[in-house]
């Protein structure tokens, strides 16, 4: 049997498609409850931005890797990434120039009550959407495996 021969690795199921169809907006919420109570309960941006990379690991194991590369653009992964780093560090950062430490959230009592809770929460959301990015990212270039690395002669 030559490699021509040989099935792909993607098989389509109707089975898994339409589980995953319906199963991955629970999971994605799941995903939102984690990360908004990992203040008051056990959870956290770490937990839910797994949990969240894991909708993209299923829609591609159910649609196809391919498929699912070309949907969910690589900018949009950057830019989740990105936003987190950026959330997390303008939090940490305004509260330096409010005069307090990093991520000392009490100085934004002045013009928000409740400002520690709002302020955990947006950090969380940070740390989950950079979680949640790189889950995804290491997924695709697991996924794409080493072949584009190396030439037919297998010169780098």
């Amino acid at each position: 049997m030559s490699v021509d021969d040989q099935p792909g690795l993607y098989v389509e199921s109707t089975i898994i498609m339409t589980t995953v169809r319906v199963v991955a907006p629970f999971v994605l919420t799941f995903a939102l409850f984690i990360m908004f109570h990992g203040a008051d309960s056990p959870g956290g941006g770490f937990q839910g931005g797994v949990i969240a990379g894991s909708v993209v690991m299923m829609l591609a194991f159910a649609y196809g890797i391919e498929s699912t590369r070309q949907w969910l653009d690589v900018r949009v992964v950057v830019a989740l990434a990105a936003g987190g780093v950026l959330t997390f560090a303008s939090i940490g950062l305004g509260t330096i120039v409010l005069g307090g430490q990093f991520l000392q959230y009490t100085e934004y009592e002045v013009f928000l009550s409740h400002a520690s809770k709002y302020g955990i929460e947006l950090v969380e959301l940070g740390i989950g959407g950079i979680v949640a990015s790189v889950a995804i990212g290491l997924f695709f270039l697991l996924a794409a495996g080493f072949g584009h690395v190396v030439d037919e002669e297998g010169e780098a």
